[in-house]
This record gives structure tokens, sequence and C-alpha cells, in this order.
């Protein structure tokens, strides 16, 4: 068994110019240059989600990230949802906002996504992500084209298998346990649909021909072992570098994540309309109990940024993501943890 996990990590290595088998998840407003060089010059791949990012500020994130490393990167977009039936709850949402305060001024346009997509592909990263879906023809052609490979999120077999029949070139299974934003492509089902990280993986090694990466709670080189033993060629890690100088994230958040035990993170859509798992702060547990849904993404996280445009009370001023293993997350550099992460893993593994 350990020479089939030495083989199959080291050929995922190889192949995407890695020293050890740890990615850095592509966490959207909390993934700094400083963050992926750090990953990156540990021999791990860096990352960053674009979702938010015009194209210009794509540009300048890359020449950052050059200046420190010239190592494996990831660059991560959100596959847009369908527009959002009537008003998709801005209403209702807005209405239950006004108890934290008045709302600042409204944000101007999204980026627009096949811009930001020509952005990532000028970019020529090591490799292009999705996320909440696939990407279409045309646009997995010209990513590859342009030597790009591509990663495609998915939280079920069925999700797996569409990845790979449209083309990705290694598929990332995200488990239930995952900080952040459900990968699920089905917005409506991404509320119901979960999956642990422990029977995803091996079904997804089973049917699948191209790698999988796996990523929900890993924090510490036991959950590395793990992962790989399952049949995944390597590991995404988000949570675990949270608390790193490289973020700088506040200290209270920092501090919650310290002392959360595994069950205490929370699936809300209170942020962004799209579940994603986070701390139960204040505001989380208001819109969990105010008998007020959110509104339908990406409503909802306009909304929220209106109000913060405010800086209205009680209102997170930054979305507080927190996987179901956060309190084994430490507050050192990335470096040291993406390397403790792998000679534990190792160590494990007796390879």
């Amino acid at each position: 068994m350990t020479t089939t996990v030495s083989t199959r990590m080291a050929a995922f290595c190889e192949r995407y110019g890695l020293a050890v088998p740890i990615l850095q998840a592509p966490m959207a407003g909390a993934c700094p240059p400083e963050l992926a060089v750090a990953v990156a010059e540990a021999g791990g791949m860096g990352a960053t989600g674009a979702v938010l990012d015009a194209p210009a500020t794509i540009g300048d994130w890359v020449r950052r990230f050059r200046e420190g490393s010239s190592g494996a990167l990831q660059m991560n977009l959100w596959i847009p949802d369908p527009p959002p039936a009537g008003d998709g709850g801005e209403e209702a949402a807005r209405g239950f906002l006004e108890r934290f305060g008045a709302p600042g001024e409204a944000a101007g346009p999204s980026p627009v996504f096949a811009e930001q997509v020509d952005a990532l592909i000028d970019a020529r990263p090591t490799v292009i992500s999705s996320i909440m879906g696939v990407y279409d023809p045309p646009t997995v052609e010209r990513i590859h084209a342009a030597g790009i490979a591509w990663f495609a999120c998915a939280t079920t077999l069925d999700e797996a298998l569409a990845a790979q029949d449209a083309g990705a070139d290694v598929v990332v299974a995200q488990g239930i346990e995952a900080g952040g934003h459900r990968g699920t492509f089905d917005p409506v089902a991404a509320e119901s649909t979960g999956v642990g990280l422990l029977a995803l993986v091996p079904q997804l090694a089973d049917a699948l021909d191209v790698p999988v990466v796996a990523t929900g709670g890993i924090t510490d080189g036991r959950a590395v072992a793990a992962a790989l033993m399952l049949g995944a060629s390597a590991v995404q890690v988000g949570t675990a570098y949270l608390r790193s100088p490289e973020i700088g994230i506040a200290a209270a958040w920092s501090e919650a994540l310290g002392v959360a035990a595994p069950e205490s993170s929370v699936l809300t859509r209170a942020y962004s309309g799209r579940p994603g798992r986070a701390l139960p702060t204040p505001y989380v547990r208001a819109w969990a109990e105010g008998g007020v849904a959110p509104a339908r993404y990406p409503v909802q996280r306009a909304l929220v940024g209106q109000w913060r445009r405010g800086k209205a009370e009680g209102v997170d001023p930054v979305n507080q993501w927190a996987g179901q293993a956060a309190r084994l997350a430490r507050p050192e550099s990335a470096r040291t943890i993406t390397e403790d992460l792998w000679r534990s893993a190792r160590e494990l593994l007796g390879i």
C-alpha cells in the first residue's frame, strides 16, 4: 500500500512541479500573495481565489507572487450561478439587515466572468481551477491550449464524473468538513448535500481516471496521511493557514478558530447566499434564528457588502470561515505549517 501511495504522490508532484503534495486552498479574500509565496517556497502549490477580482487586480496579484516565487500556482474562479428568480430574496433580506444599522453605498458592477477567465489564462498559472460547476468546452480548450491544467472541485461522485467528462485534469474532492463555501454545482442542492471526506475520496479514486486531491478537515499530518492512504494524490489545505501571519486575520477570529470544537462551525448562507462553513458568530446566529432566509447568491453577497460599507454594528466585518478541524490550526508561518504537515505525514506513511 505504501508503495502505491508513494508512486501516486510522486507522479502528481512531478506533473505539477511540486516537492510536497500540499496545495493551498484558493480562499477568496484570504489569499494575499505572501501566503501563496510561502506555500510555494515550501514546495507546495500557492493559490488565489479570484472570484471578486477585476482583471487588473488579477494581474497585479500574479506580478507580486512572481516577484517572490517561481513555484506552482493555482488560480480559481466560481462558475456563475444562473440568475436568481424574481428579486432573489433581496427585499426580505434587506429588511432583515436593517436591524443591524444603515447600509452604505451600493457597490459598482461585479467583475465580468469572461474577462476574469481571459486574465487567468494570460497569467499562465500552473492550474486554473473551478468551483460551483465546470467550465464550458471552449474555455476548457483555451485553458489546455495555453498549457494550463484544469482542476475542478466536486462534492459528490456525480459531480466528479461530470467534471472528468468535461475535461478536468484533476478533481478536488471537497468534504463537508471544509471551511468556506461548499462547491456543490446546484445552488439549491448545496444546502442539503453533504458527504464527508472519508467516504468521498475512496469512491472518487476508484471511479475516476484522473487524480484526486482531497480537501476538507485537513489540518495536521494525520489527515494528510489518511487522505493519501484513501486514494488521493495530494491534499488541499485552507483553514490550517488562516492563523498564519501571512494572512493576518483579526485577533478575535484567530482566537476563536483556536478553540472551536469540531461541531461548533455551521453551514450558513448569511454571508453570500451560497452555503459555507463558518464560525457561529452573533451575526450568523441571527440569520439562523431570524425566520428570514438570506437572499440568493450573488444578491446576498452584494447586500452584506453594502451594510459593511455602512459599518453596521453587528454585521461581521469579514466572513469568518472555519473548517471542522479549525482547532488544530496554528498561528505559525505558512511555510512552517506546510513543512510540518508533510514531515508528520511522511513519518506516519513510512516514506
